[in-house]
């Protein structure tokens, strides 16, 4: 048994929670490794309909404890009981979606070639493929989301639909909300007889429980949404393994916003106000504010004026955990003594982090403001800082613009605001754009994402440290999925959805065409 353990802390008052929970010890770790491989044949042989029951269960559980978890959420996160409800809908919408997805089944993206004989001058054999579940996979519980990507978040919902047994990582600034929701699952298995170590939650920080766990040979990806430099460590970790895996970590972003001269002008009031709303939504929850605006030289001013006004009247909020306010402290700290940024909104020296005698964790919004050219000189000012701040970059030039966006770090959104007198829209300024980001917004704001079919949330590295998937939307599924092949091999050994008379009616290619 471990002698270490956690304890959440109210990041409103900076008083810790009465309960404790230990650290999971490096035989629990192990145990719960081996038990989700022992799971993986089992769990990955059953029908999907299994899987979806299972999927559909956990989701009627969490409900079951709904006013349970609502009153604990904002304990450990001081996040209001209205977006922890809300918030929870949306992870019993995520598995309820993915029971439906795998259900229908064409996920799967069956192929199937078949022989022929005598074709000269080779014959051709019988080839079909699918996607078939790569193995247990490791979850992070992420910070910013103690529901709706953690325990019972996207990334496990997707796992347990493609056939993957869990091992999850509680955060360890909300362990109390990790056990309830785990619980939750561990009753949906059981009632839905699922084999023993399709789920495991483990306590404990990443360096205690995670990176031993992504260690294990039988973890076989990893799914994580953090900071760049846990996602990096963990990655690091993935890769050094004498059979290296992969790891889907989404890590950072600050999800540029392009003003183009129409919209700038005549816009200008309504979208500092929309801006505004979108830079200090959840003070340091969402990985999708923008933190850099770029807008026209000649209504520069005239905008920061407006979104100053703006903001005059938002006293910032509390970050989900100390931790996310002490870094956005530290990340302002470094802006405000720079001769070639200038502050709009925020006062230099001021302690952003809170610093309250009750060891609060609030957070004020800030707006610096710096030129193209400064902004293109030093790679700094391109630096995430997680939550209620961003910086205004006056531009003259369409082209310079896109030349600098082009070689920005890989981004989750970008954004265009325009007027029709902007109209037709640079297709350089698109085209850079398209190369950077994950999501192309046009005159609406980043915060939000809208859980989908054709939602990508990812984007080109360091956004995520793959960008050729999404950690949102039914799409997530495919990262936990390989491609497999059959040849010549008999009807009754093929998978259901390769056979024949396709007993499960699914969308198929056939010799090249969908049928």
């Amino acid at each position: 048994m471990s002698n270490a353990t956690v304890q959440a802390v109210n990041p409103a008052t900076g008083k810790a929670h009465e309960t404790s929970y230990e650290v999971s010890s490096p035989k629990q770790i192990r145990h719960a490794a081996e038990a989700a491989g022992r799971a993986f044949g089992p769990f990955s042989a059953m029908q999907a309909r299994g899987r979806a029951a299972f999927l559909r269960a956990i989701a009627d559980e969490l409900e079951s404890v709904r006013d349970e978890i609502v009153a604990l959420v904002p304990r450990e996160t001081a996040l209001p009981a209205a977006r922890a409800g809300g918030e929870l809908g949306r992870t019993m919408g995520q598995l309820r979606m993915f029971a439906d997805l795998i259900e229908e089944g064409s996920w799967v993206d069956a192929r199937i070639e078949r022989a022929k004989p005598d074709r000269e001058p080779l014959p051709k054999p019988d080839v079909r493929s699918m996607l078939i579940p790569l193995g247990p996979v490791a979850v992070f519980g992420a910070s910013n989301f103690p529901l709706a990507f953690s325990v019972a978040g996207g990334d496990t919902a997707s796992a347990l639909a493609a056939g993957c047994p869990v091992v999850a990582v509680a955060h360890w600034a909300h362990p109390g909300t990790s056990q309830v929701v785990a619980n939750t699952i561990l009753r949906a298995a059981d009632k839905t007889g699922m084999p023993d170590g399709v789920f495991s939650l483990l306590q404990g920080t990443g360096q205690q429980v995670g990176v031993p766990l992504v260690k294990h040979p039988a973890i076989r990806a990893v799914g994580f949404t953090g900071s760049r430099r846990g996602g990096l460590a963990l990655a690091d970790v993935a890769a050094a393994r004498p059979e290296p895996i992969p790891v889907f970590a989404e890590m950072s972003s600050i999800n540029p916003v392009v003003l183009l001269p129409g919209a700038a002008s005549g816009r200008a009031a309504a979208i500092a106000k929309g801006l505004a709303g979108s830079v200090t939504l959840g003070a340091g929850q969402f990985c999708t504010n923008p933190g850099l605006v770029f807008v026209p030289q000649d209504t520069a001013d005239a905008f920061a004026k407006e979104l100053s006004a703006a903001l005059a009247d938002v006293k910032g909020g509390t970050a989900l955990h100390r931790g996310i306010a002490e870094s956005f402290a530290a990340s302002v700290a470094a802006r405000t003594g720079r001769d070639d940024l200038e502050i709009v909104v925020g006062a230099a020296g001021s302690d952003s982090a809170g610093g309250q005698d009750d060891g609060g964790a609030s957070m004020a919004p800030f707006v610096f403001k710096t030129t193209l050219e400064a902004f293109a000189a030093d790679s700094r000012l391109a630096e995430e800082a997680f939550g209620p701040a961003t910086t205004l970059v006056t531009y003259t030039s369409l082209d310079a613009l896109a030349d600098v966006i082009r070689r920005m770090e890989g981004q989750l959104t970008g954004t265009i605001h325009y007027d029709e007198s902007d109209r037709p829209l640079s297709e350089t300024l698109v085209s850079a754009l398209r190369s950077r980001v994950g999501r192309l917004l046009l005159n609406s704001f980043p915060t939000g994402v809208e859980v989908c079919s054709a939602m990508v949330h990812g984007g080109p590295y360091p956004a995520t440290s793959d960008g050729r998937e999404t950690a949102v939307g039914t799409a997530a599924i495919f990262r936990w999925t390989r491609r497999f092949c059959w040849q010549d091999m008999v009807e009754e050994a093929l998978p259901l959805e390769l056979r024949d008379a396709n007993p499960l009616g699914i969308a198929r290619r056939m010799d090249g065409k969908m049928t």
